[in-house]
């Protein structure tokens, strides 16, 4: 008769802890917004009206960060994408390397994609130099 007892605040203890551990959610790791729903946006207009989508995730980047919520994964590579369809360019490089600096795991993609337009830049700027005059082989 005495384990009787025992077994019941044993049972009590668990219900309870049950309970509590039900009660209190938990928070998500990254506050997602409103970028899930432009990505969908991008997709489904074929990327049309960029504008509109950047002032939606900067927004959301400042609500973010105004409460202290973590930025998701590939907020700031879609805002690089957005910036560099409307000829952003600077903006476009600030936020790859945002990206890469708060996703590690991105950085030989964002490292790929810096890459591009710095080779084509340096490409464009050798075609644009005019070439040096060519010396007579003379020797005069």
């Amino acid at each position: 008769m005495t384990m009787i007892p025992v077994i019941r605040a044993v049972a009590l203890t668990a219900v309870a802890a049950l309970l509590t551990a039900c009660g209190t959610p938990q928070k998500p790791l990254y506050q997602w917004g409103g970028y899930q729903s432009s990505m969908y946006q991008y997709f489904k207009t074929n990327g049309e009206m960029p504008g509109d989508q950047i002032t939606q995730l900067e927004s959301q980047l400042i609500k973010n960060k105004a409460a202290n919520e973590a930025t998701p994964p590939g907020l700031h590579g879609h805002l690089a994408l957005l910036y560099a369809k409307v000829g952003n360019d600077d903006a476009a490089r600030a936020h790859l390397e945002a990206e890469r600096a708060l996703f590690p795991e991105s950085a030989a993609y964002v490292d790929f994609l810096l890459k591009k337009p710095a080779e084509k830049s340096a490409a464009m700027q050798a075609a644009a130099t005019p070439a040096a005059p060519a010396k007579a082989a003379s020797g005069v």
